[in-house]
């Protein structure tokens, strides 16, 4: 698997992370044998760390930095808020026009991993904005005989685990695709007339000041693959 490359420098690498890769090993899936950090090592032929992490379904700008001086200096970035990250997602229903999640955050800990004590709930936020909406003449359950769905730009202002899927679960506009947070009637729905069966998340763009020379970066990548189909299909627009 070839990565597509969106920038690259002595210090940064930056790459458009399809859906269905996992950025690193992971306790829970020891039988996944590609990571985007194996791939980028063999493609570039050196080593990288990832600066921060997009879920396995979440495709999108993915960074990773080439030492750890960078590493370090790009990473308190990510942890003081000084990264604008933006995301493109399909969810069920529609949302108001715009809008903020203000809703703590207990860490989302995978059941199958041994927990340490009780969680605490963290301050999160969520900052969104409506771009399109659709009713189709079609029926995930028995309730109504059509289904909404609506674009959202999404704008997080904290980096909380599942945070975007949790919080729109948390307005009752789950991400369509999404198979822990989401509505599985919606999942089928899309994945059986359109052909799309991964989760319509994607991170469309990071703004960040270059951690060594102060450059302003802005990373960009636009949906692709069954994304970018289905919302052709829709007749939906948008630009980065």
């Amino acid at each position: 698997m070839h990565l597509p490359i969106l920038y690259r420098d002595d210090h940064l690498v930056a790459v458009h992370k399809p859906s269905g890769l996992l950025v690193h090993r992971s306790e829970l899936d020891r039988h996944e044998t590609l990571f985007a950090v194996q791939l980028l090592r063999q493609q570039i032929g050196q080593w990288v760390w990832p600066v921060h992490r997009l879920d396995r379904g979440t495709s999108g700008v993915l960074l990773f930095a080439l030492d750890r001086e960078t590493l370090a200096l790009a990473g308190q970035a990510f942890e003081t808020r000084e990264v604008l990250k933006e995301y493109l997602a399909v969810v069920r229903g529609w949302p108001e026009d715009s809008g903020s999640i203000d809703h703590p955050l207990k860490p989302d800990n995978d059941p199958r991993l041994p927990q340490r004590g009780e969680p605490y709930a963290q301050a999160a936020l969520t900052r969104y904005e409506t771009l399109a909406r659709m009713e189709l003449p079609l029926a995930a359950d028995d309730r109504y005989p059509t289904s909404r769905y609506a674009l959202v730009r999404l704008h997080p202002e904290t980096g909380r685990r599942h945070q975007l899927r949790r919080h729109l679960k948390h307005i009752s506009h789950p991400i369509i695709g999404d198979a822990t947070h989401g509505k599985g009637a919606h999942n089928r729905l899309i994945a059986t007339h359109f052909g799309c069966h991964r989760m319509l998340l994607a991170c469309t763009r990071l703004e960040l000041q270059h951690p060594r020379t102060g450059e302003q970066l802005l990373l960009q990548a636009a949906p692709d693959g069954d994304f970018e189909r289905l919302l052709a299909r829709l007749g939906w627009s948008y630009r980065l």
